[in-house]
């Protein structure tokens, strides 16, 4: 026996919970499924479990995409500040990390409670543990053959995520679903993740594992002057995982290890104040002794690859000297080995191509019972609680107007 709704939501997470609630709220019978036996697995463990939910400061220029204005008519219609006013009437208390980055002052479960009791408050009929076999579109509706039996639905909202950390219940329905209905994908590629190394770079910082310091990383353009973190399998940290989003394979990576700083005009001066000092001394004020260490190593191979030696002491510098040192520490490029993948990123470049999608509704525009909405498409934000105002977002533009 087929059942019926007005709109079906596919997924659980940010964005669902959001569209769900929304269309719930306008009257509208709402079914919202999920093939995983937990709803918002991806918010409890985001920002290390505190949930960045939001971040003050959006705007369209921090995320990707193809199509860079599709953003901006669903982040205007549903700005931080009303994720805020809801988490506020729920009583969440939070704390502002960064600039604009708001962190739960408890556990991520805080945020994932406020939205399953919207839902709940809204009438939305949530199952979990349902999978999708088939979708069918008729000229005004949509039928789904699902594990619980036939669902007829007025509306269907995509809400299905990326490929990003699959034993957390991804997988690629969403983008399958788009090919099934003769949509455009953009390729898609791991976000906000780590990067590898080659295994004799890899090697030499081993040793330095679990260390961090503050720099800036650039990468396609675009630089990130936050932490880095040295890992035992490559890099990390949030300037590391930013510059991923830019990165394609090949390309070289450039750190400033110490951002913000004049170096050959501190290290002039410091020439004359204190002669006898080391570079390698100057260094420990700014990082810890093994970073320091390990920088005065690979100064003193890049010197010798020029046939040159790197002075004791700073009165033995020569300027010309002293502008390779500052060249070095504040242009270190690599290129990385590669990404640790879907496995550990936090988003899914790419994706559904916004080209067919309205950014009033998201509704694809030759089949407007349908509505792709969050990280299936082909809008993904930096890291900083970007990602989670896009899910807010573009559920409630999907939920509305139905």
């Amino acid at each position: 026996m087929s059942q019926t709704a007005d709109v079906v939501v596919l997924g659980a997470g940010a964005a669902g919970l959001m569209a769900a609630t929304t269309a719930g709220y306008t009257g509208k019978k709402v079914l919202l499924l999920d093939h995983t036996d937990k709803p918002g697995k991806k918010i409890l463990m985001s920002g290390g479990g505190r949930c960045n939910f939001t971040n003050l400061n959006t705007t369209p220029a921090h995320f990707l995409s193809s199509n860079p204005n599709f953003c901006i008519s669903a982040l205007k219609r549903y700005t931080p500040q009303h994720f805020v006013e809801l988490v506020e009437r729920h009583g969440v208390d939070f704390v502002e990390k960064a600039p604009g980055q708001l962190f739960c002052a408890g556990k991520s479960k805080e945020i994932l409670n406020l939205l399953l009791t919207e839902a709940d408050w809204a009438g939305v009929d949530l199952r979990m543990k349902t999978s999708i076999n088939q979708v069918a579109t008729t000229a005004e509706s949509v039928r789904l053959e699902t594990s619980a039996g036939s669902i007829d639905a007025g509306t269907l909202i995509v809400a299905t995520g990326g490929l990003s950390i699959p034993t957390l219940g991804a997988t690629g329905f969403g983008y399958d679903l788009a090919r099934q209905l003769g949509l455009n994908l953009l390729p898609t590629r791991a976000g906000l993740v780590p990067f590898t190394l080659h295994p004799e770079l890899k090697e030499r910082l081993a040793p330095l594992s679990g260390l961090s310091a503050e720099v800036e990383v650039t990468c396609g353009g675009h630089s990130f002057a936050e932490p880095l973190l040295i890992t035992h399998r490559g890099l990390s940290g949030p300037s590391i995982l930013q510059a991923s989003s830019y990165w394609q394979p090949g390309a070289s990576v450039t750190i400033n290890w110490l951002p913000g700083l004049q170096v050959v005009e501190e290290l002039s001066q410091l020439r004359l104040t204190a002669p006898k000092s080391s570079l390698n001394a100057w260094l420990n004020d700014h990082h810890a002794k093994r970073l320091a260490g390990l920088l005065t190593e690979m100064l003193q191979e890049e010197f010798a690859s020029k046939k040159l030696q790197l002075p004791e002491r700073l009165a033995d510098f020569s300027n010309n000297q002293l502008e390779l040192v500052g060249q070095f520490l504040q242009e270190w490029t690599f290129t990385p080995a590669g990404t640790e993948g879907y496995r550990t990123a936090e988003v899914t470049l790419g994706g559904v191509d916004t080209q067919a999608i309205s950014s009033r509704d998201f509704s694809v525009k030759d089949l407007p019972q349908i509505r792709f909405i969050g990280e299936v498409l082909d809008v993904t934000g930096q890291l900083g609680g970007f990602n989670f105002q896009w899910a807010w977002a573009s559920g409630v533009a999907a939920g509305q107007d139905l």
